[in-house]
């Protein structure tokens, strides 16, 4: 028997007869008629008998229902749990994200997505740039949220939006900021360097040396955190990426976008054979408009 045999099957046991069978699957009583002599035949007994103008199960019928109804459920459910995932109902997301989108973006992105998807999970985690890949290819996440895919990776990716490179700095440092500050104006200053912090410290170290200026770096810290931590404690000031400086602004610091303008992209990136889920598209929008509010 295939799944349309059971569920004929089913239907006709509980119901009592053909015709209500066929009312309760939306189809005709001859498409019925005809799937139950063709399921009788390939079990080689009758299902039913047919007496008054009813059908009576017989008693191997009533052994076979306490089988069938399992698998009834089971299908049942498999409808439900696909009717649910294509209306973003229900299931668990596993994101990783930079520690600069997890300050802030991800935590409010996840905040909205709940308020009308309130039976979803989420399974969050923040991971170094050079282990997301890593992260995917093993199964511990379905989406990798970062600045750069690599290049060479078998991976997808959906862009996301863009975010730049700022300044934070103690108002006291710099009282009389211009509304963009050219690097230049940087010099002499007490930095606190993030070169090795990955894409987005390379980035910035690029343009440093296209300008062929000289910093002050008092500190080089591996972390956007530390860095903006040792600003609050005015050890100097540094350059992050936008997300990461409005997370961090607190009373007597301010933040600055560079000029000229240094942008960077965010991507979502997925294994090939393992694209998002409706769920997770719908998510991805959210995080998407968070991003370019941002």
């Amino acid at each position: 028997m295939n799944l349309r045999h059971i569920e004929i099957f089913h239907s006709v046991y509980v119901n009592g007869s053909v015709s209500a069978a066929a009312r309760a699957l939306n189809i005709s009583q001859p498409s019925v008629s005809k799937t139950l002599r063709h399921a009788e035949s390939l079990l080689g007994f009758q299902l039913f008998l047919r007496t008054s103008g009813r059908l009576v199960p017989t008693e191997d019928a009533h052994s076979l229902f306490a089988e069938v109804a399992e698998i009834q459920d089971r299908v049942h459910a498999l409808r439900e749990a696909g009717r649910n995932l294509k209306r973003g109902v229900g299931g668990t997301l596993r994101i990783s994200a930079l520690p600069s989108l997890a300050l802030d973006a991800l935590p409010v992105a996840v905040a909205s997505f709940l308020r009308s998807h309130e039976n979803v999970k989420f399974d969050l985690q923040t991971v170094h740039h050079d282990d997301l890949l890593r992260k995917l290819y093993e199964r511990e996440t379905d989406i990798a949220i970062a600045y750069e895919v690599p290049p060479a990776a078998p991976v997808g990716h959906r862009w996301l939006g863009e975010g730049e490179l700022v300044l934070l700095y103690r108002e006291q440092d710099m009282p009389d900021a211009p509304p963009r500050v050219g690097l230049e104006c940087l010099a002499g200053k007490r930095f606190i360097s993030l070169a090795a912090s990955g894409p987005i410290g390379q980035l910035f170290t690029d343009a440093v040396e296209r300008l062929d200026l000289e910093l002050n770096e008092v500190v080089s810290a591996r972390t956007f955190y530390i860095a903006t931590a040792l600003v609050r404690q005015g050890a100097g000031m540094t350059v992050v990426d936008s997300f990461t400086a409005q997370a961090s602004l607190a009373p007597g610091l301010s933040v600055r976008p560079l000029k000229p303008q240094i942008t960077f992209d965010v991507h979502a990136m997925f294994l090939l054979d393992r694209p998002p889920t409706a769920l997770a598209t719908d998510f991805l929008k959210t995080l998407a408009r968070v991003i370019d509010a941002a």
